[in-house]
């Protein structure tokens, strides 16, 4: 399988990417517990994540907090706009309060006619990337390190126990994230309605979540395999939701392939379209209100659609499979794995009758994003 593949893989990872990957996983563990970082490039900055207690640990540490940053798309809902600028600085006449901030990220319907925007600086921009890869909501608080003139971020991180981050880190972090992966372990686990079926894991060089492959059979290499790309969905892959047709499309796989005499279903660790649990939960909050699942994911801050597929395509090269028969009614799937090198042999339709519950869901995948169905 793949220990050629694997090996290739590892040699990729210098020593500098090593360290940038670790950098950045403890910085996203310090932001998810709402602790500040300094972030540094050709300027420095105190930064922590907006929506997760970061107001408080800001103002005590600094005693002002001098920009709250925004993507374009949260922008946008709070009436600013500024093109297709990646992220967007709030400004107010005042300094920011917690209130203040409650209203930019907090209530995701709010007006935000008390606020004015600028383009973001490279910085901010990059503490906003950072705050995304922690699966928080997309906004972070920016405050100037304090002190004398010559108070260096080194200085004023070692002061306060912080942890100090190259942004050039984050695009080295990405990469290795999303292409670096590891076959862990091969099991066989069979399954109601395909019994001859194993499962290899595939962790990423960060650490994070693991991916997996669903064998069923053995699969011939030399001709194209019946493919399915599933991104994990816990509510209803799970819990049975009928909110959407995850749950339906995940089964429904597993018996297509066993009913073709084998294939593959890569089971990708990227719940709610990329933007995490919490937040696909925070989207559901929206749409209860009325809005579809693409407008929901923008107003929260999010693009529609926040998923990647390097790591699939990873996957299957380090399987050993390069052709595809791939199961999916999405033709940006079809156009992202041919990107990264994987063969498409034929689109194979994946449909499911709406349940009572989620033709509003199908008809958005299918109108605004170009499902097949």
């Amino acid at each position: 399988m793949t220990e050629r593949a694997q090996t290739t893989k590892r040699q990729q990872i210098t020593p500098h990417h090593d360290r940038a990957v670790t950098a950045i996983a403890r910085a996203i563990g310090d932001l998810r517990r709402g602790t500040p970082v300094v972030l540094h490039s050709a300027e420095s900055a105190i930064i922590v994540a907006a929506a997760e207690n970061g107001p408080g640990a800001m103002n005590t540490l600094c005693g002002q907090i001098t920009a709250c940053v925004v993507t374009a798309p949260r922008a946008h809902v709070l009436g600013m706009k500024q093109g297709d600028d990646a992220a967007i600085q709030v400004e107010s006449p005042a300094p920011l309060t917690s209130t203040d901030i409650d209203v930019i990220i907090g209530d995701a319907t709010a007006n935000g006619d008390a606020f004015s925007g600028t383009v973001a600086t490279a910085l901010q921009t990059s503490a906003v990337q950072l705050v995304k890869l922690a699966r928080l909501l997309p906004a972070a608080l920016v405050a100037d390190c304090p002190g004398r003139p010559e108070m260096t971020p080194d200085i004023f991180a070692t002061q306060e126990d912080l942890l100090v981050v190259d942004a050039n880190d984050i695009l080295r972090y990405r990469a290795a994230s999303e292409e670096l992966l590891d076959a862990v372990v091969e099991v066989n686990v069979p399954l109601a309605n395909a019994e001859d079926a194993r499962m290899v894991t595939f962790r990423p060089a960060d650490g994070g979540k693991t991916h997996l492959a669903i064998i069923v059979g053995n699969p011939d290499p030399d001709t194209p395999v019946l493919t399915r790309l599933h991104s994990e969905c816990f509510t209803g892959d799970l819990l049975g939701s009928l909110r959407c047709d995850c749950g339906d499309q995940l089964r429904g796989a597993v018996n297509a392939i066993a009913a073709a005499g084998g294939g593959i279903l890569l089971y990708l660790a990227q719940e709610g379209r990329g933007i995490g649990l919490v937040n696909k939960l925070r989207a559901y909050q929206l749409q209860d209100s009325g809005f579809d699942t693409i407008d929901a994911n923008e107003r929260l801050g999010f693009d529609a659609d926040e998923r990647v597929y390097t790591p699939a395509a990873s996957m299957l090269t380090q399987l050993g499979y390069r052709t595809v028969r791939l199961m999916t009614n999405n033709p940006a799937k079809v156009a992202a794995l041919s990107a990264h090198g994987v063969i498409i042999s034929d689109r194979v339709p994946h449909a499911f009758p709406a349940n009572g519950h989620n033709e509003h869901y199908l008809q958005t995948k299918a109108v605004r994003g170009g499902h097949i169905l």
